[in-house]
């Protein structure tokens, strides 16, 4: 088998369901695109912040040893990049053979740039991070007070002695994506005649809030189709407090701005298929879509309205870590159009493309190679379980998850856990952590949950009395 190319379009947080035939979203070229290759309907991020699951996604490896927990580039930031000693696979593509080309989103290191690990950029040195710490001090220092009769405007979130804020609202070429996708089409013209592998990455920003889009993409949906989740109303009851207080500031805007707040999701994740409809279109004009994998996919979800919580956070709910994905690779995946329901991880792609390009390697990954299911295998041996690792982004909190198909368990350090029957309770409103009927299942998951710790270099397993508050500790399953 020829090495193949590598086109990857990753989007930023849009959830999983919106690439789902049963979705409001509107994404027709996603839609054709998944009849001619595989979706895998049940990706997620080992945390929903961009750079952790982006990190995930680079190096094939969890929070707990590529070592990025958090934004990167914001002023509190206790790490600014990747742990010493950690390898991406980027870098052992490069050393194989394969031209690497890079636009668009980064935001794994406030210290390197792509071109650090291998990359080039698309056409020049496009690269939308800041090596710098986001202000702080004297954002603050230029606020003016608003007067007393202010009155808040429609998507407007007001908090007193903090910048302005706007959920949602018209823009056109919204975080410059569009610039993002042009510079990847380029770089596709003049890969055109090479005859070495190649990998591109675009990385857009979009659907990632505020919601701002070109208002042709709004004019597709209209306000009264729009329906609230089932979940909205949930009154967090036997939840942590802080998903109550995140909620609190969502609670400015009515039922109608929460709904004008999802077309405008929606109408965003229609314009990022817009524009990987672009990027397709250059990849089939070159001549270059039979040899090329193209994967689409995204970093980590958004709350969606979904208990009256918008963005990504603490609040442990599936939507922030379901991510989208479809592969395409003609007459390399057998039977288009179905569907894998599988545990998938951000940490899978780095195994794939190595195995992929003939790559062997003994450094350890936590993912496993996608290659079994693009040939419509079922690998021997595949994960029943997903799980998270977040100590919090901006706001610090230790928190870890495992999910099976029927629980879910949330190990919060900040607050009590938490414990859903997912096969009673989809959504996700039922705390039953305190239920006796669940005890045996409480201290099974705990025992996956610290195994899989002890796998990836965890050292979540601090004993003093004061932070060893999980029902089961470390040592249950010894």
């Amino acid at each position: 088998m020829n090495k193949p190319n590598v086109l990857i379009f990753m989007t930023d947080q849009q959830r999983g369901d919106t690439v789902r035939t049963q979705s409001p979203a509107l994404m027709p070229h996603v839609e054709k695109f998944q009849k001619e290759g595989v979706l895998f309907s049940q990706v997620h991020c080992p945390s929903p912040h961009c750079c952790p699951a982006r990190a995930t996604f680079f190096t094939g490896i969890q929070p707990s040893e590529h070592g990025v927990w958090h934004n990167v580039n914001v002023s509190n930031a206790i790490t600014r990049g990747l742990a010493d000693n950690v390898v991406t696979w980027s870098e052992d593509l490069k050393q194989n053979g394969y031209q690497l080309y890079f636009s668009g989103k980064w935001h794994i290191s406030s210290r390197e740039l792509p071109s650090n690990r291998g990359w080039e950029a698309a056409v020049g040195e496009f690269d939308p991070d800041t090596l710098n710490s986001y202000g702080m001090w004297d954002t603050y220092d230029k606020l003016k007070e608003r007067p007393e009769n202010y009155q808040r405007k429609p998507g407007e979130i007001i908090r007193k002695g903090y910048p302005d804020y706007v959920h949602f609202g018209t823009r056109e070429n919204p975080f410059g994506d569009t610039g993002v996708v042009r510079a990847g089409q380029q770089r596709l013209e003049q890969l055109a005649d090479t005859t070495d592998p190649w990998m591109l990455y675009v990385g857009t920003l979009g659907p990632h809030d505020p919601y701002f889009v070109p208002q042709r993409f709004l004019d597709m949906y209209k306000l009264g189709d729009i329906e609230l989740p089932t979940n909205f109303q949930d009154d967090f009851s036997n939840r942590p407090n802080l998903y109550e207080r995140t909620r609190s500031m969502f609670d400015q805007l009515t039922e109608d701005e929460h709904r004008e707040a999802i077309r405008h999701y929606l109408a965003f994740c229609t314009y990022e298929d817009w524009l990987f409809g672009e990027l397709l279109s250059t990849l089939e004009k070159t001549g270059q879509a039979e040899n090329t994998l193209v994967i689409y996919l995204s970093d980590h979800g958004d709350y969606m309205g979904e208990h009256g919580l918008w963005c990504k956070g603490l609040p442990c709910f599936k939507s922030a870590y379901h991510v989208p994905c479809i592969a395409r690779w003609p007459k390399h995946i057998e039977q288009p159009g179905r569907v894998v329901d599988n545990f998938i991880g951000l940490d899978d792609f780095g195994p794939t493309f190595l195995e992929l390009a003939g790559i062997k390697t003994d450094r350890h990954f936590s993912g496993q190679s996608l290659v079994p299911f693009f040939k419509n295998q079922q690998p021997t041996q595949w994960r029943d379980a997903y799980y998270t690792q977040s100590n919090g982004n901006e706001l610090y909190g230790i928190q870890r998850s495992v999910t099976t198909t029927d629980f879910k368990l949330v190990y919060n350090g900040f607050d009590y856990d938490e414990l859903y029957d997912l096969r009673n309770d989809p959504d996700e409103m039922n705390n039953v952590i305190k239920d006796p009927a669940h005890a045996a299942v409480i201290k099974e998951l705990y025992i996956k949950l610290w195994s899989f710790a002890k796998e990836n270099n965890d050292t979540c397993i601090n004993p003093y009395i004061m932070v060893g508050l999980a029902e089961y500790g470390p040592g249950v399953g010894e």
